[in-house]
């Protein structure tokens, strides 16, 4: 997972403008939202990125811990949301020292396809440890092995038509395809993952999960999966 977080932690190119960036945060946290059970809740959002558009979900719950792993990501999410007393920003390894039983949702959206199999179960731990018995576990856009790339550019084309960026993602996937991405995705692959193999891997992680109904974010090939203790 390093070469990712390196990346995250650069300049990049991952979006096609900024409409896209803002875009993306605001549907993200949207579909967070639609998890949480009580304004009373303690949330994780586990390597959050940038999270531009924490402020609403901090509105919807008692408190939000941001948790990321790129150092630089990390310092601005602390100087974006000093103000707000609600949001709390973590790095991964403050997570192991926060109380047992103390968190009612985690989400890890996003991420599972730059993390090794050894790296996910080892975070599924982490986080099973600080769920509270009723808690629930969000993975989100999880990719399906036998879905490519090109649906990847469909979901982002479509999601732009909609949105007026059609344009900018046209000449985003240019771009893309010239970029470091492009050279980090050939050179160290992401994740993928089959509904039963996800499945499979949280209950050996200590987990009974079901995929839901609609995947978080705009890609509807892609898949999330609601997970819980099992007792």
């Amino acid at each position: 997972m390093d070469d990712w977080i390196d990346y995250y932690d650069s300049t990049h190119t991952i979006y096609a403008s900024r409409l896209h960036r803002d875009l993306h945060f605001q549907l993200i946290a949207k579909d967070i939202i639609g998890y949480i059970s009580s304004p009373d809740a303690v949330v994780l959002d586990y390597a959050c990125g940038e999270a531009l558009s924490a402020t609403k979900v901090a509105e919807a719950c008692g408190t939000l811990y941001l948790a990321e792993p790129a150092p630089g990501v990390r310092g601005r999410l602390i100087a974006r949301f000093a103000p707000n007393t609600k949001i709390r920003v973590r790095s991964l390894e403050d997570l192991r020292k926060m109380a047992e039983k103390s968190v009612d949702l985690a989400v890890m959206n996003s991420v599972a396809q730059y993390m090794t199999p050894a790296e996910l179960d080892s975070a599924f731990v982490v986080i099973r440890r600080l769920l509270k018995p009723g808690g629930r576990l969000i993975v989100g856009d999880i990719l399906r092995p036998e879905v490519g790339m090109i649906r990847d550019v469909v979901a982002l084309l479509r999601f732009a038509l909609t949105h007026g960026f059609l344009r900018d993602a046209l000449i985003g996937l240019v771009s893309t395809a010239l970029s470091d991405y492009r050279q980090l995705r050939a050179r160290v692959g992401l994740q993928r993952y089959s509904e039963a193999e996800m499945i499979a891997k949280l209950a050996a992680c200590g987990f009974t999960a079901s995929r839901a109904h609609f995947n978080i974010g705009h890609n509807p090939w892609r898949m999330t999966f609601v997970a819980r203790h099992a007792f």
